[in-house]
């Protein structure tokens, strides 16, 4: 499997994370109507950053992304930025949302991050066959 390194104007980079994360106290909350609205929000608010979403699947009560961030973002920042914009406009869009969630607060603190290497096939497999086991 030949592995395509990206360009900036003076570097060559090939940074990819598996991501994790869940909504405030773990709720299923992420089905029907929120499900669609949240992978539009995550692929817009990806484009707006330059950021790849390789591979990605929404679970009930947690989301998994396989992504490509360009070395000029860090990690943290983006998943701030992430969250941070998809809860706002996930209350904007569904003002129902608020009484579940108080405080305007979606997402739970943290994430899971892991680099992606050559295992790059194995995690898109894992997040694939995710959905099909639930």
């Amino acid at each position: 499997m030949a592995q395509k390194a990206r360009s900036l104007s003076h570097t060559k980079w090939m940074c990819k994370y598996h991501i994790v994360f869940t909504p405030k106290y773990r709720r299923k909350v992420i089905y029907n109507q929120y499900r669609n609205s949240l992978g539009e929000i995550f692929h817009r608010l990806c484009s707006y950053k330059g950021v790849e979403i390789i591979e990605g699947h929404l679970m009930p009560d947690h989301v998994h992304m396989l992504v490509s961030i360009p070395p000029r973002i860090s990690v943290s920042s983006f998943m701030g930025y992430l969250k941070g914009k998809s809860a706002l406009m996930m209350f904007d869009k569904h003002a129902n949302l608020k009484y579940k969630f108080g405080n305007r607060h979606f997402w739970a603190e943290g994430y899971y991050v892991s680099t992606v290497g050559l295992n790059e096939a194995t995690i898109k497999k894992y997040i694939q066959a995710g959905h099909r086991t639930r």
